[in-house]
């Protein structure tokens, strides 16, 4: 059945010529203007993918070989084509449409030629811009400024936007609600996004119009064509929905700004960025969600889209503390940022959120506290990168290397907190209420240390490490910790003390092994040093 939806269609005909040569002309603008062709190796030789409407005019057609295009244009400069450019150039202007709606997708490679044109979902967004044929104004006008040439057309299903734009009489077209099937009846049959092989076939079978199709019995078409004819005319009508999957992340809460004029200075940016973080946290405020990992786009006159990420280690919906992530990232880029001719637009989009729980300020001023902690680590987790600011996590484990392990700081600080109360309390309740003392520095990883002591299983009397002697004049100890047996390693039981040399310096050792278990001659390291 029809839907409510409104699809609207971008087909740039002339797409992969018109920018090859809109950035040469950008270096070279004392180019002389002459038919222009790109060309691609390919089965039977190198053949023409995209030329101008002077090379049209001349003769010359798109997939035609080399040789006869030059024979029939002498004068044709042919540049050779790039498709993985042209993608991704076209995937900078569905990023750019986004200007009119969130939900846009490049037209889906399937077809025989290359993709060269955008679908826009403008359900619910046409009358932000006046309406659909203001709308579809507008966006010519925006491309006419880019250089670049498009058709545009407005219907209820993307397969019959998709047919009236390419295949239409005019270059702005609306098909109005319930209206596709008459749209579509004197269109040829190709606009139903058919390979050649079937379009040749209907053809020679009479079938040259979508309309021809219309009350045709469907078996003997599909046993001969596949059941794609039947699909692709379902889609068109409407009676078979076709989604629009773009390749971006899902939208949850989205705000946007235009300027009637373009901006170009980082203070102006900035002062946007905090209007529309404003707007975004009213709204995560009034669903009590807070934003955890945002993306600012960046709207140039040019039709490039720039793009900036930021996140927070908790829930938030703070508009300053927002923005300010935002700032330091446009600083971050200093004289990299390219604004182009300017900004004509901003999106801010919140990407994930979090429910956010009201908390209450201590009287202390701890929670206060807690709370600067935190926007200092996303502020310096945002500038630094999120694997470059690191904080310490317990880990349910008596070995002193594994009892801790590294997480990134951006994942918040209160779960942390939580956990080193309740790896505290652990350790306490092992050592039957009392506490043991852990050195303040322990190395990365244990050194090897030479060692006399007055009986085999006895603490150390003097040791060697890094060169240098220490004679132990105070020792507490042994804390014995067993292996973790479970691990499967070749690990032994450890017996740590903590020993003083005549200095009043004081250490962490261990010996690794016990005498006539595990090993004949136990081994000492150096763990730690007490400050």
């Amino acid at each position: 059945m029809k839907g409510e939806k409104r699809i609207a269609a971008l087909w740039l005909p002339f797409w992969p010529i018109e920018r090859f040569y809109r950035d040469l002309e950008r270096r070279h603008p004392e180019l002389p203007e002459r038919p222009r062709a790109l060309a691609r190796a390919g089965k039977g030789g190198v053949r023409i993918t995209a030329c101008d409407n002077r090379a049209k005019a001349a003769g010359v057609e798109q997939g035609q070989p080399l040789p006869d295009a030059m024979a029939l244009c002498p004068s044709l400069e042919v540049h050779p084509a790039d498709s993985k450019e042209d993608r991704k150039a076209l995937q900078r202007i569905a990023r750019w449409c986004t200007h009119y709606t969130p939900w846009t997708a490049v037209d889906p490679v399937g077809r025989d030629e290359e993709a060269d044109g955008v679908f826009l979902d403008i359900t619910g967004c046409a009358h932000l811009f006046g309406g659909e044929e203001a709308l579809l104004r507008e966006v010519r006008s925006r491309f006419d400024g880019l250089a670049l040439t498009v058709r545009c057309a407005i219907a209820s299903t993307p397969g019959a936007a998709w047919a009236v734009v390419r295949y239409g009489h005019h270059p702005l077209s609306i098909i109005a609600p319930g209206g596709e099937a008459e749209a579509l009846r004197d269109l040829p049959v190709a606009a139903l996004r058919l390979d050649k092989a079937t379009t040749n076939g209907l053809v020679r079978l009479g079938l040259k119009r979508a309309g021809d199709l219309y009350g045709k019995p469907r078996a003997p078409i599909a046993a001969r064509f596949g059941a794609d004819v039947a699909r692709r005319l379902d889609e068109a009508l409407g009676f078979e929905r076709e989604p629009i999957s773009p390749d971006l992340p899902d939208v949850l809460y989205r705000t946007s700004l235009s300027f009637p004029e373009e901006l170009t200075q980082i203070a102006h940016i900035e002062e946007a960025v905090l209007r529309v973080a404003g707007e975004l946290c009213k709204i995560l405020q009034r669903e009590q969600q807070g934003a955890r990992w945002l993306e600012l786009r960046l709207f140039r006159v040019d039709g490039d889209v720039i793009q900036l990420h930021a996140g927070t280690g908790r829930p938030s919906h703070e508009a300053a503390h927002l923005a300010r992530l935002f700032r330091e990232k446009l600083a971050q880029a200093g004289d990299d940022f390219d604004a182009g001719c300017g900004i004509e637009a901003i999106a801010l989009i919140c990407v994930a959120v979090e429910p956010l729980s009201p908390m209450q300020d201590s009287l202390n001023g701890n929670e206060a506290r807690l709370h600067d902690l935190e926007r200092f680590l996303d502020r310096l987790s945002n500038r630094l990168g999120r694997e470059r600011v690191l904080r310490l996590e317990p880990r349910s484990s008596h070995v002193p290397e594994r009892a801790v392990a590294y997480i990134p700081a951006f994942n918040g600080i209160t779960p942390a907190m939580q956990g080193w109360q309740m790896h505290t309390q652990q350790h306490r309740a092992s050592m039957m209420g009392g506490t043991v003392p852990r050195p303040l520095r322990l190395l990365r990883l244990p050194e090897l240390v030479d060692v006399v002591a007055e009986v085999p299983e006895g603490p150390p009397r003097i040791f060697r490490w890094r060169r240098i002697a220490h004679r132990v004049v105070r020792t507490e100890g042994p804390e014995r910790i067993a292996p973790e047996w479970w691990r499967g390693d070749r690990q032994q039981t450890r017996d740590y003390y903590r020993v003083e040399d005549d200095d009043g310096r004081r250490f962490w050792l261990f010996r690794d092994g016990l005498y006539f278990r595990d090993n004949e001659a136990p081994r000492w390291f150096m763990h730690g040093v007490f400050e």
